[in-house]
Formats: C-alpha cells, sequence, structure tokens
C-alpha cells in the first residue's frame, strides 16, 4: 500500500507576515510555501558592501533596502532582494510598506539585485519570471561563483553578471564578464566592470 505524504501548508502573505519570527533568520514566501534563506556567505556580503559603495552615489533620491519585501500582485510570494532600490516617491502609494515593509508597485523598484548562491534556481528561474511578471524594470544576477546552469552562463561556466531590462514586458538578459563594463538602464552614468565586482571579494 503506497503511504501518501501529508500536505504542505500554504500560506498567504498575511499569515506569512503574522508568523515571520524575530530569530535573526530571513524567510520568503514561494508559492504560499515558507523557506528559510540560507545565511550569507562572506563573498557574498562582500559584493553587496562593495556594490553599495559604488552605487549609493548615484542613486539619490532612491533608497537601498537589503531587508524590505518585493510582494507578487498575483501569486502568495514576497521575497527580500539581496539589494532593492526603491523610488520614495512612490511609497505613499504602497498599501503593505508603512506596517509590513512591503513593496508591490514596480513604480517603486527602479532596480533589484540578486547574488546568486547555491539556490540559484530562484534567482534564474523563480524570481526571473516574477520580477519580470512585475514589470520590475531592471533585474541583476549576480553569479560570481559561476553557480547558474551552463544554459545561462555557458560552458566552461564562468563568473557572469546578468542585467535584464524589462522591454516589451519581457527580460532581455545581457552578460557581462570579465573587463565588460556594465551598462544599467537605470543608472546610465555607471563606470563599472563585472571583475571590479568579482574583484571586490577578497
Amino acid at each position: 500500500m503506497t503511504q501518501t505524504q501529508p500536505l504542505q501548508k500554504l500560506y498567504s502573505f498575511d499569515e506569512f507576515i503574522e508568523w515571520y519570527p524575530e530569530d535573526g533568520k530571513r524567510y520568503e514566501l514561494h508559492d504560499g510555501v515558507i523557506i528559510e534563506m540560507p545565511p550569507a556567505t562572506g563573498d557574498h556580503t562582500f559584493i553587496i558592501s562593495f556594490l553599495l559603495q559604488v552605487i549609493l552615489p548615484l542613486i539619490q533620491p532612491y533608497l537601498v533596502s537589503s531587508s524590505a519585501f518585493v510582494k507578487t500582485p498575483n501569486e502568495p510570494s514576497a521575497y527580500i532582494p539581496d539589494m532593492l532600490v526603491i523610488n520614495p516617491n512612490n511609497l505613499v502609494n504602497e498599501p503593505f510598506w508603512k506596517k509590513q515593509s512591503t513593496l508591490i508597485y514596480p513604480e517603486s523598484i527602479p532596480l533589484i539585485i540578486e547574488i546568486v548562491s547555491t539556490n540559484w534556481q530562484d534567482d534564474y528561474d523563480k524570481k526571473f519570471n516574477d520580477y519580470e511578471a512585475m514589470g520590475i524594470r531592471e533585474y541583476w544576477i549576480v553569479d560570481y561563483a559561476a553557480l547558474g546552469g551552463r544554459k545561462y552562463i555557458g560552458k566552461p561556466k564562468q563568473p557572469t553578471i546578468f542585467v535584464c531590462e524589462l522591454i516589451d514586458s519581457e527580460y532581455q538578459m545581457t552578460p557581462f564578464r570579465g573587463t565588460d563594463r556594465i551598462v544599467s538602464p537605470t543608472f546610465p552614468q555607471l563606470n563599472l566592470t563585472a571583475q571590479q565586482i568579482f574583484d571586490s571579494i577578497i
């Protein structure tokens, strides 16, 4: 006789926020399932710190967060991007911002940056599709350790940064490697190569 596995409880966004513990860990909601996010590695932290130093002088009047949620409109999902650039002028329209530090409108989100870790499929597939569907106009995938699938980063695998620009409601992915100068639609004045980001790891 075949035993069936018990069904996993699915959470709404409101239930997820109410449940969210203050235990120092980070959790996301993926299609109603609560996912504990792996802790950031030292390399991960170096890259985020470097990007903050480079981007912060360029972003006025924008804000930057690494703790706010991005909630998808149609599916019960909520993500905490590694770096979230926020347009403060649209926060007045965000119904979940004041109490839950959560954004739902693309007008509030000029840029999202995700640093690829062992759960690389989330960044290349799940979040890619959801951010695209939300209309987030620019999304970076920073794959400094070349963890992504070969269909994305080639063979042999090599560290790659993808800038995904929303054009006609679809992301156009542009890879940057080595001394390639990163081209950002949101920050065209950015003077930065992929290798400079990779070299920020000590």
